[in-house]
């Protein structure tokens, strides 16, 4: 007789390491690049190029300069990726060989990408609306649904690099990118793999997105100052900036990674989400389940709050979010929410929607490898309600053993990431 399935032996759950990270921002066409401007405070804002904003409220963005698909893909296969999935093919070529992973028969059927999204294909999406609207059906591209779907960017990654293992993509607003780490390493967790390459890309620099978000009163209108209109925790704060890019990193089940001499960055302990349930974009002002969320997290680390070295922050330089957020921060770690390095790297690189969480999972990497916790910039008349430590105007050396990465979202998501540095 079989036995009930509560009372069979459970294995123990794997630990998780990273063990390489690629990135495509508007600062920079690599993490290294990328990450000396967001220390540096360099901001990425500038106006827009990618379409025409003339007639447009909201004129300035984000944009990712001087990226050509064809140094990561074959021109035929960069024709049938929207821009969001060349990003993220970029990013994954970048973090693979980062981790010194060679895909090949030996484990390709182990190696899974989960990579997320919150837009998708906009662009293709919309190129492809307006040609059928203009010229009719026969002008769509026999190609546009696999094209705009939010799993196209872990599809094209998967087909690049010849990872057979589970892929699927995840779409969770702005908080997608942590949410796709953490089925990554959920997945990493119970063995259905060995390695998984993971993170969020976004392309919606486009039209539709500027507009749609415009609409919504969410967007900075500080046009003619583009470097300084992303400005978290500012009293003079009227909006986040639209951004694109990729952030990807390569998650390895421990044991694994060292048995092929694979040297992790961090250690991934824990990942935590909750959902307000309140509202479509407006977070919960109490911020119950936002702070709940920290809570759970540091619970499953096994760590208490005074054990952060640093936080990076969601912030994205709302008149409500970021004051919600420095609640949350509040009601789950107390008093010691006034002693931990808190900054918001969007202030460099405005926000990348679905990519924000894995971007900003990577700089907390970086922060640990050199010992440097990076930037608000513009931060010059703090808000009295955001009156914690957020590392205002310069980076500033601090020894990063354990760090918090921030992803709150539309719709009430709240997605927590726990890191610590390896050796630490």
């Amino acid at each position: 007789m079989t036995p009930p399935t509560d009372s069979l032996p459970h294995a123990p759950l794997r630990r998780v390491v990273v063990t390489g990270i690629g990135a495509v921002t508007p600062v920079g066409l690599d993490v290294e690049s990328s990450w000396r401007a967001v220390v540096e405070g360099r901001s990425g804002i500038g106006p827009v190029t990618l379409v025409p904003v003339d007639h447009l409220p909201v004129r300035i963005a984000g944009e990712v300069k001087d990226f050509d698909p064809k140094r990561y893909m074959e021109a035929k296969e960069a024709r049938r990726a929207d821009r969001f999935a060349q990003f993220a093919v970029a990013a994954a070529r970048e973090a693979v060989a980062h981790a010194c992973l060679v895909i090949d028969g030996e484990n390709a059927n182990d190696v899974g990408v989960v990579i997320g999204s919150g837009a998708g294909g906009i662009q293709t999406y919309t190129d492809n609306q307006h040609a059928m609207d203009q010229r009719g059906a026969g002008r769509l591209n026999p190609l546009m649904i696999p094209m705009i779907t939010a799993d196209s960017a872990s599809v094209q990654v998967s087909i690049q690099t010849g990872a057979h293992g589970v892929t699927f993509g995840v779409a969770a607003a702005c908080s997608t990118g942590n949410d796709a780490i953490a089925q990554a390493y959920f997945a990493l967790q119970r063995g259905d793999a060995t390695a998984m390459i993971t993170g969020g890309a976004e392309a919606a620099v486009t039209h539709l997105g500027l507009v749609g978000f415009s609409q919504l009163r969410a967007l900075s209108r500080r046009n003619d100052e583009p470097e300084l209109a992303s400005r978290p925790f500012d009293r003079d704060r009227d909006g986040f900036v639209l951004s694109e890019g990729a952030g990807i990193l390569v998650l390895e089940e421990l044991e694994s990674a060292l048995a092929r001499g694979a040297q992790p960055l961090a250690e991934i302990l824990s990942c935590a989400a909750t959902s307000d349930a309140v509202h479509l974009t407006d977070p919960d002002r109490e911020a119950v389940q936002a702070s709940r969320a920290i809570a759970l997290a540091l619970a499953k680390a096994g760590i208490e709050a005074g054990d952060l070295s640093y936080i990076n922050a969601h912030a994205t330089s709302t008149s409500i979010g970021d004051v919600s957020e420095v609640r949350a921060l509040k009601r789950a770690l107390g008093e010691a929410a006034y002693g931990i390095p808190v900054s918001s790297t969007k202030s460099v690189t405005g926000h990348l929607l679905g990519a924000a969480g894995a971007v900003e999972a990577i700089w907390c990497l970086c922060a640990m490898r050199d010992g440097l916790v990076p930037p608000t910039i513009n931060l010059e008349n703090p808000d009295p309600e955001c009156d914690l430590d957020f590392v205002p105007g310069r980076a500033r050396p601090v020894p990063v053993d354990v760090a918090l990465s921030a992803a709150f979202a539309f719709g009430g998501h709240n997605s927590m990431l726990v890191l610590r540095r390896w050796g630490a």
